[in-house]
């Protein structure tokens, strides 16, 4: 039952990237007929019919219809390609070698040994924050990216936990649908911001401005004249069209933005699952997240690599928008269905307690009221002032 809820997942992930690609375009295409329908009210004025504007923007849309395609097919080729590297460009994300990472380079590659995955690159991220992420869209891009913070505070048996985490989302096509999701975010949020930042900062105002001072004077006066007869029966077809213009780029850009919300949360959960049965160990996944959590901000990291990250910090209102389950949830269901054992949320300062014991962390020094403890040693102390030794 397990394996065919995890191919199950796998298929529907990539059925949803290429509805998702499908809906890219059809975005793109409401966002193209809304501006045609605010370009055509600006050139042939406010004094014709809701009828004839959409009439004319569907006829604009059918001409830019080939040039829209390509400009969308254009954006997924560049993000195909180039996306690790504008991921790396936002995060800092470097390659490293076995030479340069040996403990963790050797820990992914026995997990991808294992169990016969292709060996991913390894990329390191410079930042005390607490989260690794995976990203590609087939194998020789596919990679993982781990903070410096994260190997500091893990020890190995969690540390291969995470990259358990990781090479699950890739096993499972989410690092595929998540970065469709990214692309189709990106596009049309620019083209609505563009669209918006013309109409409103443009110096396009509706019924004054330049507009209505450019029908002044090509007309000779005609515009006063027609205003006044004509704004109240047709000049109100000008006002619906551009509200429904603006009413359709706002949906678009809405849309773009919950996105994510096809993207169910559970992927986190199957990728924790996914983890737990490369590694064979829960409480090293847990233990991973209660370590991790309240700590994985990325500093200048955008939404769009935050909700590929093991945990994302940043809610939704009401966390409705919320792109990954609670660490508690998520901790939940291991102690629930792997057995794992919940030591419970790790205040910041109680963490380093739970760290690797071959690596315990150094003694802070002393304070300038107190002596330094005496280093462990084999031999009893030597005898004090008042007494010999027992």
């Amino acid at each position: 039952m397990a394996a065919y809820g995890l191919y199950t997942h796998i298929a529907s992930n990539k059925i949803r990237s290429m509805l998702l690609l499908a809906g890219l375009f059809v975005l793109i295409y409401v966002m193209v007929f809304a501006g045609a329908l605010i370009a055509e009210v600006f050139l042939y004025g406010a004094y014709r019919t809701a009828a004839f504007y959409l009439t004319r923007a569907w006829h604009d849309l059918f001409v830019a219809f080939p040039y829209a395609t390509a400009a969308a097919v254009l954006w997924i080729v560049i993000a195909y390609f180039f996306h690790q590297s504008i991921i790396d460009a936002v995060t800092g994300g470097h390659d490293v070698s076995r030479k340069e990472q040996p403990r963790l380079y050797n820990l992914l590659e026995n997990l991808c040994i294992s169990r016969g995955i292709p060996m991913p690159k390894l990329k390191v991220m410079d930042t005390d924050a607490l989260n690794a992420f995976a990203t590609g869209l087939n194998r020789r891009q596919y990679s993982v990216t781990v903070t410096t913070g994260l190997m500091k505070e893990l020890n190995d048996r969690e540390m291969e936990a995470v990259l358990g985490h990781e090479l699950t989302h890739i096993r499972n096509g989410d690092v595929q649908l998540m970065v469709v999701a990214v692309i189709i975010a990106g596009v049309v949020g620019f083209v609505a911001e563009l669209v918006f930042r013309i109409f409103f900062n443009g110096g396009m105002r509706f019924g004054g401005g330049s507009w209505s001072s450019s029908r002044s004077s090509s007309d000779g006066g005609w515009s006063s004249s027609r205003s006044s007869s004509s704004s109240d029966s047709k000049g109100g077809g000008a006002i619906v069209v551009l509200i429904l213009a603006v009413a359709l780029i706002a949906l678009a850009w809405f849309l773009s933005q919950v996105v994510r919300l096809a993207l169910s949360r559970s992927r986190e959960l199957m990728a924790d699952a996914g983890s737990v049965e490369l590694t064979k160990d829960p409480d090293a996944m847990i233990s991973a997240l209660r370590k991790i959590e309240n700590r994985g901000e990325l500093p200048g990291a955008t939404s769009a690599v935050m909700e590929m990250c093991v945990d994302n910090p940043r809610e939704g209102f009401a966390d409705l928008f919320a792109t990954h389950p609670s660490i508690d949830a998520r901790v939940r269901a291991l102690v629930t269905y792997a057995g794992g054992h919940d030591p419970g949320p790790m205040p910041l300062q109680d963490r380093h307690e739970h760290a690797d014991p071959a690596n315990p962390p150094q003694n802070l020094p002393s304070g300038p009221w107190s002596e330094p403890t005496p280093p462990a040693t084999t031999t009893a102390p030597p005898a004090g002032p008042w007494g010999n030794r027992s």
